[in-house]
């Protein structure tokens, strides 16, 4: 990855740190006073992970495709199971359902350079094109959508509730698309009679953080947004 220009690990860094940012401000509105340490607490976790995994890219962990099981599940599997988790659990569930659903809905807005990244690794010819705005991808219209769904849907201007499930399920079946396709993009199922080249990004820093934390807050927020819009008061949910 030493010749992808510089300006395009920076961007997804900036992604990266914007998505904590709105984790982060979600659950200190979930959990306001002083004394409340759990936004401090998540962060400093998902920070934790992050390093770990920016390190395991450094020592060429990752890139062993040979490895059986495949260490792709080492990326993903712990953000998922960590999230199966929060759901199951009855106080964290409890908790989840305090984190505002505009915050939620905003988040979405970072898919948007997440895309533009995509586009711009296909040009170093480490991303499959069908997989990006060019090709069978359109995730980013869930992230320009996402004002307007912030807006209209969820907002203080006007609340839809069938709106939004909606909008969520629409941008969670989008998610779950390019994700299906990108794993089987990897050298692991590659195909060249479907993909011009293999799915190698997310397996170095920075872009090993898309599976690892940006693509599991993505389908993070859109299950917290389902729970609150199945689960509580109509006038609880916004």
């Amino acid at each position: 990855m030493e010749n992808i220009p510089s300006y395009v690990g920076l961007t997804f860094i900036a992604v990266v740190l914007a998505t904590l940012g709105f984790i982060f401000y979600a659950l200190n509105l979930a959990a306001p006073g002083k004394r409340n340490f759990t936004p401090t607490i998540v962060v400093t976790f998902i920070l934790v992970w992050l390093f770990l995994l920016s390190i395991a890219t450094f020592y060429d962990f990752f890139q062993d495709f040979s490895a059986r099981p495949p260490r792709l599940i080492l990326i993903g599997g712990p953000p998922l199971l960590t999230i199966i988790y929060l759901f199951i659990n009855k106080n964290t569930r409890s908790f989840l359902l305090k984190m505002p659903l505009t915050t939620l809905t905003y988040i979405h807005i970072v898919r948007v350079p997440v895309e533009i990244v995509l586009w711009w690794l296909t040009k170093e010819q480490v991303f499959p094109d069908t997989l990006t705005f060019e090709g069978v991808n359109y995730d980013i219209l869930s992230g320009i959508s996402a004002p307007f769904a912030g807006v209209f849907l969820v907002g203080m201007r006007s609340k839809s509730r069938i709106g939004a499930i909606i909008w969520n399920a629409l941008a969670f079946v989008l998610v779950i698309n390019i994700v299906a396709r990108a794993i089987s993009a990897t050298p692991y199922f590659f195909n060249p009679e479907v993909y011009n080249v293999p799915n190698l990004a997310v397996f170095y820093f920075p872009f090993v953080l898309l599976p690892g934390f940006v693509v599991p807050a993505v389908i993070f927020s859109h299950g917290v947004s389902f729970l609150k819009l199945f689960s509580l008061p109509e006038e609880e949910k916004f």
